[in-house]
């Protein structure tokens, strides 16, 4: 599922996610907020690989842009899996909470799709880049200072809901 069937199941959840992979959100200033987030990938012998990432919400897509031959992008050309892990910004600030989307991306090749994206994000060239599919989004946040809320949603169900004081 790509994030424009995503959105159109759980508007009010991607909304949220959006902003905080995008900037602002919840009360919170784009200042506060990083475009730098946390990308997971496997590497060869199956440990697990952070990398720092940007993100771009396009086109009803969640793409990922990677320098060429970078080590994430050779890992997500070997297996696709990934976890992004929205940066929570300066300090303890956490407007909107805490988010992370799993998924698999794979590559687009196509001339026409690049030139596209790069005429919105005028990445460097050469880039690699990967468009989305999603298997997970999960946000953790504190609501009224007492109960610690875990939202996760699959392709799907609708959006489980965890309350835990």
């Amino acid at each position: 599922m790509n994030w424009a069937a995503f959105s159109a199941a759980e508007p009010d959840l991607a909304k949220t996610v959006e902003e905080r992979f995008g900037g602002g959100g919840a009360g919170v200033s784009p200042a506060e907020h990083s475009t730098h987030h946390v990308l997971a990938t496997l590497r060869k012998d199956g440990s697990p690989r952070t990398s720092g990432l940007e993100v771009r919400f396009l086109n009803g897509e969640l793409w990922l842009g990677m320098m060429p031959d970078s080590l994430k992008a050779l890992d997500l050309l070997r297996d696709p899996r990934f976890a992004l892990q929205a940066n929570p910004g300066e300090g303890q600030t956490m407007g909107g909470g805490d988010v992370r989307i799993s998924g698999r991306a794979s590559e687009v090749t196509d001339p026409a799709t690049k030139a596209a994206y790069g005429e919105e994000v005028e990445p460097p060239e050469p880039f690699h880049l990967f468009r989305t599919e999603l298997t997970e989004v999960v946000r953790t946040y504190v609501e009224d200072e007492k109960y610690l809320v875990v939202q996760v949603w699959k392709p799907g169900e609708p959006v489980r809901t965890l309350k835990r004081t």
